[in-house]
């Protein structure tokens, strides 16, 4: 209201260029934008009902905690979900294809955050591939194999919640009549103005390329809006932080040391525990640590991340001196007030330099 924005409630398509339908009443504009986000993946052989095979919907309308659950991926969903039931009571078990958990997170970070996790009393099945799920007398049964033997296993649970990746929503558009070409994936194709290949429509978010995250589509709705205005939008891929929600929680924002090595580029590592911070030991949250990457020449910070209390408050300092293009000593120099969680994120760029002073 304040932007004077005219809010529509219900289901829409494009069913032309310029024309947006909302019921039976059609709308029409110079340009639109497509930003109808994600839906959850499902995995072939099976059914999700919402009541005792869910997805992460019907995860957060249970009606109860359930005494066992089986949460299928080991992604940034699965984890948050699964670590808040078990610290409900639930027996949770997280059955993942890969080897490792948080699959493109720095590898460091997802070995320490799954000895955490395993410590408040998730269990882990890693190089999983899960068969099917049958229900049977209340119960459900999940069906695996290990990749490395192939051995066939099973484990019973009152609750599976399949946590495999979300997919575009934008079925009932009518992108396909429109002419307007399509990934492989399901996402929409765009130019680095976020517009499709029908003039006038542009989209954004989730139904494009990149991660999944609000705060990505947001950035992308203030960019194509200067844009449409005639204007010069811009978002900065390489700066998007990334924060899964658990206890303690972990932050990312650019390069992991994997991608460094990949890349062949010579780099930088500045550590500092948690451990060490007066905070997070007044407070018993003193699990996990603060690692920032930076070039081993020009001492630019290309990454960081961060297991910890606040780590999703904490990481917004580092996008902010990655958007300047601020060296390690540029954070190193800079105070921080004492007691804080921040002081270990200081600590960490000192470390990439003379070595951090609590260690």
């Amino acid at each position: 209201k304040k932007n004077k924005v005219t809010y529509l409630r219900g289901w829409g398509s494009i069913p032309a260029p310029g024309q947006v339908k909302v019921g039976d009443e059609v709308h029409t504009a110079k340009n639109i934008v497509i930003a109808t986000g994600s839906e959850s993946s499902g995995l072939p052989g099976i059914e999700i009902d919402e009541q005792t095979v869910v997805t992460s919907t019907g995860a957060l309308s249970l009606a109860k905690v359930p005494k066992s659950m089986v949460v299928i991926g080991a992604g940034v969903i699965g984890l948050e979900l699964g670590s808040v039931y078990a610290r409900l009571g639930a027996e949770v078990t997280v059955v993942e294809y890969l080897d490792a958990i948080t699959p493109g997170m720095d590898a460091e970070v997802a070995k320490g955050l799954q000895r955490i996790l395993t410590r408040q009393g998730l269990k882990f099945v890693l190089g999983a591939a899960v068969q099917g799920v049958d229900k049977a007398k209340g119960k459900n049964t999940v069906r695996y194999s290990l990749r490395k033997d192939e051995s066939a296993h099973a484990i019973e649970a009152e609750v599976v919640v399949v946590a495999t990746g979300r997919k575009p929503f934008t079925k009932g558009l009518g992108l396909e009549a429109l002419g307007v070409e399509m990934l492989p994936r399901g996402q929409v194709k765009t130019d680095s103005h976020w517009a499709t290949t029908v003039p006038g429509l542009y989209a954004i978010g989730d139904a494009i390329i990149g991660p999944m995250l609000a705060h990505k589509a947001e950035d992308e709705g203030m960019a194509v809006a200067e844009v449409i205005a005639g204007k010069h939008g811009h978002v900065n891929y390489d700066v998007i932080p990334g924060v899964i929600y658990t206890t303690p929680e972990v932050a990312c924002v650019g390069k992991t040391e994997d991608a460094l090595k990949q890349e062949g580029r010579a780099y930088k590592v500045g550590k500092f525990s948690f451990m060490g911070n007066g905070r997070a030991k007044a407070v018993f949250q003193a699990e996990g640590f603060v690692k920032i990457l930076a070039d081993a020449a020009t001492d630019r910070i290309l990454g960081a991340h961060i297991i910890g209390p606040s780590a999703g408050d904490m990481i917004h300092e580092i996008c902010v001196a990655m958007e300047f293009g601020a060296s390690a000593q540029d954070l190193a120099l800079t105070c921080h007030a004492h007691p804080t969680y921040s002081e270990a994120v200081r600590e960490a760029a000192l470390a990439c330099g003379d070595g951090a002073i609590h260690a």
